[in-house]
């Protein structure tokens, strides 16, 4: 049997890392800070922790994901086409910068498009 997404992109820590690195990076763009304007601190790293959780999970990783779905969690955001051409720009930066391999990040990025239709209003 194959190893999943999640093991191929190196478990836990390295999907933790890349939220690190992903969030601080959509949080200072000049077009998407908005999303987290009025946000606290823990509300942040809540959010970031539901992410990890929500892309282990969807990678094949043994972690359950309690967050609300794609589709509730960004309703009434706004967000359309541009804000998600500048986020996809932000993802693929993200995993440049940690050197994943071409197949590992074109099937990250293609989950990521899979989830368009829920996000983009």
């Amino acid at each position: 049997m194959a190893d999943t997404l999640y093991k191929r992109l190196g478990g836990y820590d390295a999907i933790a890392a890349v939220a690190d690195n992903l969030l601080p990076r959509l949080m200072a763009d000049p077009r998407l800070g908005r999303f987290w304007k009025h946000r606290g601190e823990d509300g942040v790293r809540r959010e970031k922790q539901l992410l990890i959780d929500f892309l282990c999970a969807s990678a094949g990783g043994p972690l359950y994901y309690v967050g609300r779905d794609m589709k509730l969690s960004h309703r009434g955001l706004g967000i359309d086409e541009h804000d998600w051409q500048v986020f996809l720009g932000h993802v693929n930066a993200t995993l440049d910068h940690f050197k994943v391999p071409t197949r590992e990040k074109s099937e990250v990025v293609g989950f990521v498009e899979s989830l368009k239709k829920d996000i983009v209003e």
